[in-house]
């Protein structure tokens, strides 16, 4: 080989290669020429062979394991390949969107809010080009219902009918649904008999399986349904309770308690004669416009194509006339109808993702496999077309005027932007079946002809978001609106919230569990802030950088956490896995830094841990990501962070309190707090570039550099610091307690810096560490503090007037005693005047031998028992007057306190 260290000029001829995998030698030999090349004293020739080394790392046989996702076609996880060949990174979504008839509640955010996360991590983590794709359905059944319920109430409310007039009718309009609630309730419980029935009878295991499937989702739809008639009676109880009384808003009123059931009864006597399109049209674009900002307010990402269902007519109507050619459709009286039983003969299977469901008309509900018609061939068929009605929106066909049904709508737009098939279809589990099962039969159905068994691979359904046992949903009144659900947590609690849940899982929602959010937000905000108070200020070229045990063991944790979090993420996107592990590592960073003197942490260490952290947390959404940005990111960094005087001036306004603090605690001389005033003006200031002018009472900065401009932050900080020096200077010329400084100290912690974003945490050692934080979370914070020092105090009060109360009420009870020889009167006559005890009996006969002593004993007894009284009274004639004034004075502090 050649010597190291020797200059060599090489021109490569020729280049052989010899690869072996396993750790084999792979030999590369180089034809050279040297110039004056000695080796060994000797010149090498003009062309000489050089054999290069290198070993390839062994393989152990071992891959990177799949990215499994929980598939509903099978109820369990399987290898997800994009439909492209398992090395593309192009994948496409289809993703069931809303139907805009209402306000989104937090049963919509399970859903998208869920497979928000799930995309992000798709795109973000495992690096997948998606094209997601979400549609919003603006023509369908519950919107044209609940537009024209809207107007008809609406116009109601202004006809000027009474109150009487009203009551009337809102109670007529309620017991009719209460009756249709127990013919609901009651035809279902004979469905979960007979479902129950067939499950006992069979013997295959899988068959009963699919039968438990079903007899749980027929017992969780009498729930619903119980539910809706309890709610019914309950309106009913309330508008009968209702007094009338004349007053004008009680038309209002009446309604508020039972407009949705009036609406319904106008609906059915009126609702042919709305014929505007405009009502249907506005109604959807208003939930719409909501419905988007809702989202943009949890942060989900919008959607790369959103296809609405009035804008998709054309390809709708094409797509129901290529299933009808395909001899899987049939036409009847202007409708057009899915053939379920010649989709089974041409080959094809019904009903793929629920099949326990396929033929139970309660399951169907949601659907249009339900609705009483004679012109279905099969009970399992369902509209594809609707013919046109009164009071309902239309369209052009070739079967004339009508509309889609709902299932059809999403096959048509998915397949015009994806085509022949999906790598990925999402929606609430609600909507297995009839929606989805139809949605893949009317696709199979369309691409026939060039062969499709499978027009999505991966169906993923969330789990549903229950409150109170049940399913929240708008239809049993048992929803919390997206609105209502952040004013009681903020967007990144939900988050967190839907993140530490499985996906694919059913999911309970409560406010209890904003304390339990309100902390795993501020273990990852204390993280980062404390992360961030240990490497500041440290100079990397001027500290020991030597790795020791600590950083190793450090190093180790970052490097189990990164491999944890990939197997929780390969493991169907288990989130919660994942920020179990990340928990660990924030554990593992804090007490790394526990171990760690000031000035000794390893800071390029720690980045890495909170990069990582930041990373993930990123990919989940609870921070922004790249990917959430476009375009150059400095001008959206904080002023604070970009602007490097912001943290110097921070640094030196917590030395500067950690100064003042400590003298106030051990009692200072007030010549050496202005001392260290002067100090800060003079020395610290000026070397910070910052001046100081005036008198301690209009004291003014300005920098040094009358051409340097601080940012707006910067410049607050040092109004602050410039008023707290002043406030400590006229503190030490008055000669100020040393409390009241330390009360100054405090109110420039928790008030001033609060204000400005800076939390300040005094540590132990007295040397307060500065973090910036959200003004609003510190002063809620504060603020529950607060709440607990008060609820203690108050306790605390209350205790104390009870026990002087109690021993007030025991003293004045003996003060109210008559005298030891009133008391004794009913036995003795008699009684010493020197002492006070008995000399003769009642019937005045002398007392001697035991009767004495019997009598000193009576006399000593009623002594001791008002002793208390008698010894309070001897140190202090007035002390009951004082004891009745300082109860009434606790007392009052007490009210002032509860108020």
């Amino acid at each position: 080989m050649l010597p190291l260290g020797t200059a060599v000029a090489v021109a490569v001829r020729n280049l052989g290669r010899v690869f072996s995998h396993q750790g084999a030698l792979f030999v590369a030999t180089q034809s050279v020429t040297s110039n004056q090349y000695n080796c060994d004293s000797k010149k090498m020739s003009s062309s000489t062979k050089v054999t290069r080394e290198w070993h390839p790392p062994a393989a152990d046989g071992a891959h990177t394991a799949p990215l499994m996702l929980y598939n509903s076609f099978v109820d369990e996880k399987v290898p997800f390949v994009p439909a492209a060949g398992s090395n593309s990174r192009q994948i496409s979504w289809y993703a069931c969107g809303p139907t805009v008839y209402d306000v989104a509640h937090m049963g919509h955010a399970r859903n998208y809010l869920s497979f928000d996360i799930v995309r992000r991590v798709l795109e973000d983590y495992f690096g997948y080009n998606c094209l997601m794709v979400m549609n919003v359905t603006d023509v369908d059944d519950k919107i044209i219902l609940r537009a024209r319920r809207n107007y008809l109430l609406a116009q109601y409310k202004g006809s000027g009918k009474t109150a009487d007039e009203v009551k009337a009718y809102a109670v007529k309009a309620i017991q009719d649904a209460i009756a249709k609630q127990h013919s609901k309730v009651a035809e279902l419980h004979e469905q979960v008999s007979k479902a129950e029935a067939e499950l006992q009878a069979m013997g295959d295991d899988k068959k009963q399986s699919f039968a438990q499937r079903k007899v749980n989702e027929l017992e969780a739809a009498v729930k619903g349904e119980a539910l809706k008639c309890k709610q019914a009676e309950e309106a009913l109880a309330d508008l009968e309770a209702f007094q009338l009384t004349g007053a004008p808003d009680q038309t209002d009123s009446l309604l508020a308690l039972g407009g949705d059931y009036v609406s319904e009864a106008l609906d059915r006597e009126l609702g042919a004669a709305v014929t505007d399109p405009a009502v249907f049209r506005a109604h959807a674009a208003k939930y719409e416009r909501e419905f988007l900002e809702d989202m943009d307010a949890l942060g989900c990402r919008r959607p790369d194509v959103l296809t609405r269902v009035s804008e998709y007519m054309t390809e709708i109507i094409g797509y129901v006339q290529r299933i009808l050619d395909n001899g899987m459709a049939y036409a009847s009286n202007g409708s057009v109808y899915f053939d379920t039983q010649s989709f089974r003969v041409c080959g094809h299977t019904y009903g793929k993702l629920n099949p326990w469901a396929v033929g139970s008309a309660a399951l169907a509900a949601e659907g249009e496999s339900n609705f009483e018609t004679s012109e279905k061939r099969s009970p399992q068929d369902f509209a594809l077309w609707k013919t046109a009605k009164p009071g309902e929106p239309a369209w052009d066909s070739p079967w004339g005027m009508g509309r889609p049904g709902w299932h059809i709508e999403c096959s048509a737009m998915a397949s015009s932007i994806i085509g022949s098939r999906l790598d990925i279809h999402s929606g609430g589990e609600d909507l297995r079946f009839p929606h989805h099962d139809n949605e893949l039969a009317q696709a199979e159905a369309y691409y026939h002809t060039d062969g499709c068994k499978q027009w999505v691979n991966y169906f993923l359904h969330c789990g549903h978001l229950h409150i109170e046992g049940l399913k929240m949903s708008k239809s049993l009144k048992n929803f919390v609106t997206i609105r209502e659900a952040l004013q009681t947590f903020n967007a990144r609690q939900l988050r967190l919230m839907f993140v530490l849940q499985p996906w694919n899982k059913t999911m309970m929602y409560g406010e209890q569990s904003r304390a339990e959010m309100k902390a795993r937000e501020a273990q990852l905000k204390n993280f980062f802030q404390n992360v961030e108070a240990a490497v500041r200020g440290l100079e990397i070229n001027a500290t020991e950088q030597r790795w020791h045990a600590d950083e190793f063991e450090l190093n180790n944790r970052i490097l189990s956490t990164q491999t944890a979090v990939d197997q929780a993420l390969r493991d169907n996107i288990n989130t919660p896995a994942a920020m179990d592990a990340i928990a660990d590592l924030i554990k593992a960073v804090n007490k790394y830094l526990e171990k760690k003197d000031a000035g000794a942490a390893r800071p390029m260490l720690l980045r890495k841990a909170a990069a990582y952290v930041t990373r993930i947390l990123s990919v989940f959404g609870i921070v922004d990501g790249p990917s959430d940005r476009t375009g150059f990111t400095e001008a959206s960094t904080s002023a604070a962070a970009n602007d490097e005087m912001g943290p110097r001036c921070l640094d030196v306004f917590a030395a500067f309190r950690d100064e003042i603090r400590a003298m106030a605690k051990s009692k200072t001389d007030h010549k050496d707090v202005a001392a260290a005033c002067d100090r800060l003006r003079d020395q610290t200031l000026k070397d910070l570039g910052v001046q100081l002018e005036g008198t301690n009472g209009t004291v003014r900065w300005r920098l040094a550099d009358l051409a340097a401009k601080p940012s707006d932050t910067t410049s607050r900080y040092l109004d602050a610091l410039a008023a707290f020096r002043g406030e400590v200077c006229a503190m030490a010329v008055a000669a100020a307690e040393p409390r009241e400084v330390l009360a100054a100290c405090d109110r420039l912690r928790d008030q001033t810096l609060v204000e400005l974003g800076v939390r300040l945490e005094d540590r132990p050692e007295g040397k307060a560490v500065w973090k910036l934080d959200d003004p609003a979370a510190m002063r809620e914070e504060i603020a529950a503090r607060a709440a607990v020092a008060a609820s203690a105090a108050r306790k605390k009060l209350e205790g104390a007037v009870d026990r002087k109360a109690k021993e007030l009420e025991k003293l004045e009870g003996l003060a109210a005693m008559p005298s030891v020889q009133e008391a004794l009167a009913d036995k003795y006559s008699q009684f010493d005047s020197s002492n006070g005890e008995p000399t003769h009996d009642k019937e005045g006969k002398l007392l001697e031998g035991k009767a004495k002593d019997k009598a000193r004993k009576d006399f000593e007894k009623a002594i001791k028992v008002r002793e208390p009284l008698s010894k309070k009274l001897a140190e202090d004639p007035e002390a009951l007057d004082k004891m009745r004034a300082e109860v009434e004075e606790l007392r009052r502090q007490l009210e002032k306190l509860s108020a």
